[in-house]
């Protein structure tokens, strides 16, 4: 469906005569229209017979399940809340063609992370990530006339590039070792092969794609990229990059990871050999890759927290809570138990609808702040909110959003009784459970230090400034008088109900959690 809707748009793209008279806001309509219509279709496909064993398409290169259908649903639904929160403009909209191509490289990147999570083939995981990666890169860039988004997305494509040498790079030995592509032949080789060599190669192999993945995901120590990337681009695009991207990979990372571990019974004579490097690579596979995942996660745990103290500018402040969120989520991952597959499902669910409210609101405060000069010469929207001062008194002239973005700070500092609590709860006591006390108290030390950079936000927003206060009451007296509130309806509609979905989840719990064990159940394989 997205595909056939790809090539449509296309074909209209190249008509200047439809392409002229048709106007940013019905684009972004159509795409969302496209999200929904695609995730009924999707949904509907739960009533085939054969999809709880799954069914294969194109050869093996993509298997459809259960889960997979189930995610699919999720992106498609994810996609569409975020194209319907894209701005009206009551004025020159027509002349703003970049938010045309925004729609339609969307659909691009969301063809590709629907694919990704259903890919059963190397050959189809590494199209599926190139096409997810090539549509963020150009959102990255969409803004042509700006310098910083620009660099953003030059720094993206080169740095996103050096990790698909790496994904490929490790696809390459495995082939080279089997001869093999697809995943389930490859389960078989693990599974019941006997030659230590081949073992090596295949850990080598998915040591080097998992690291690729890493580094798309912004898990530390391969994060650097992502700060100066979610400031320099708009604040539309960030939401992209900070929800979309990781959810599919993470997904993918749970098979990955499960590969690697078949073969953990296979039993290594290391002491018969001499060269450290050989005895290296006899190591098996699973402490490899749980090593590594633990490594990671514990570095992203310190890092984001540590780093994100001394930041200045929200969308910077965000990238640095993100990856610390990736922490939490990659101990759930190196644990690897059905309880701790249970809580990953759970923090990526809670992650996103968090996330994706906060750069709502962020959106629809900075309809509001910048209000003046909100629209270049070609009609684009440039009123992104860069620092966190620049937040200050909005509890005093917009208290509905300013307590909805409240809430989810809250929500993402693990206040009790708020969704965020819950999530970290569960992947701290499945690391309890199995035994990973140490991983467990830095995830508890690094939750409290987090919590001061969430409140400093809180704070700035409750800070009166008399000057600034009677600025943004005259431009939104303004706005009023010549109908330009730019915050639509249903905008308004999903804040209103993502923060209530994030504050009453204590009410009705087993509607989430029953469907996240569901999840697990299936994901994890015994």
């Amino acid at each position: 469906m997205i595909f056939i809707s790809i090539l449509t748009l296309i074909v209209a793209k190249a008509l200047p005569s439809l392409y002229s008279n048709l106007s940013s806001t019905y684009f972004t309509r159509i795409s969302a229209i496209i999200f929904i219509y695609a995730g009924v279709l999707s949904f509907n496909t739960f009533y085939i017979q054969s999809i709880g064993s799954g069914i294969g398409l194109y050869s093996g290169l993509f298997q459809i399940t259960q889960v997979s259908v189930l995610i699919e649903v999720f992106f498609l639904l994810i996609g569409f809340l975020i194209l319907i929160a894209w701005p009206i403009y009551t004025g020159n909209s027509n002349k703003n063609i970049l938010n045309k191509d925004y729609s339609l490289i969307v659909l691009f990147s969301t063809l590709g992370s629907c694919l990704l999570v259903s890919s059963s083939d190397l050959i189809s995981m590494y199209l599926s990530i190139e096409l997810q990666s090539f549509g963020l890169y150009v959102l990255s860039t969409l803004y042509r006339d700006s310098e910083s988004s620009t660099s953003a997305g030059l720094k993206y494509f080169l740095l996103g590039g050096l990790s698909s040498c790496l994904i490929l790079l490790g696809c390459g030995v495995i082939y080279s070792l089997t001869g093999l592509t697809n995943f389930e032949s490859i389960y078989s080789i693990i599974s019941t092969s006997s030659v230590n060599y081949i073992i090596q190669g295949l850990s080598l192999g998915l040591l080097f794609i998992i690291i690729g993945f890493l580094f798309k995901i912004a898990a530390a120590p391969l994060h650097n990229w992502a700060p100066d990337v979610y400031d320099d681009t708009p604040t539309i695009v960030t939401i992209w990059l900070t929800i979309m991207p990781k959810i599919s990979i993470i997904i993918l990372l749970i098979e990955l990871v499960e590969l690697g571990t078949i073969g953990s019974t296979n039993s290594l004579n290391i002491s018969s050999y001499n060269n450290i490097l050989n005895s290296l690579l006899e190591i098996n596979s699973m402490y490899l890759i749980k090593n590594l995942l633990l490594i990671t996660s514990l570095l992203s745990l310190i890092i984001g927290t540590v780093v994100g103290l001394a930041q200045t500018r929200i969308k910077r402040l965000l990238a640095y809570s993100t990856i610390s969120h990736v922490g939490f989520i990659l101990l759930a991952l190196a644990i690897n138990t059905e309880q701790s597959i249970d809580s990953l499902i759970f923090y990526i669910i809670q992650y996103t609808i968090t996330n994706l409210n906060i750069f709502l609101i962020l959106i629809g405060l900075s309809y509001i702040i910048y209000n003046k000069n909100i629209l270049n010469k070609e009609g684009n929207y440039l009123g992104d909110i860069k620092y966190i001062s620049s937040l200050k008194g909005q509890f005093f002239l917009n208290p509905l959003l300013s307590l909805s973005l409240c809430t989810c700070l809250f929500s993402m500092a693990g206040i009790p009784p708020l969704i965020g609590f819950f999530s970290k709860q569960f992947v701290l006591y499945s690391a309890i459970e199995s035994g990973y006390y140490f991983m467990a108290f830095i995830a508890i030390l690094v939750s409290v230090v987090s919590a001061s950079y969430y409140l400093k936000i809180i704070k700035v927003l409750q800070i009166e400034d008399e000057n600034n206060l009677s600025e943004l009451e005259i431009n939104s007296q303004e706005m009023k008088e010549k109908g330009e509130i730019l915050l639509s309806n249903f905008h308004s509609f999903v804040i209103s109900t993502l923060t209530l979905f994030i504050l009453l989840f204590i009410l009705k719990p087993s509607l989430i959690l029953n469907i996240t064990q569901l999840i697990s159940l299936s994901l994890f394989k015994f």
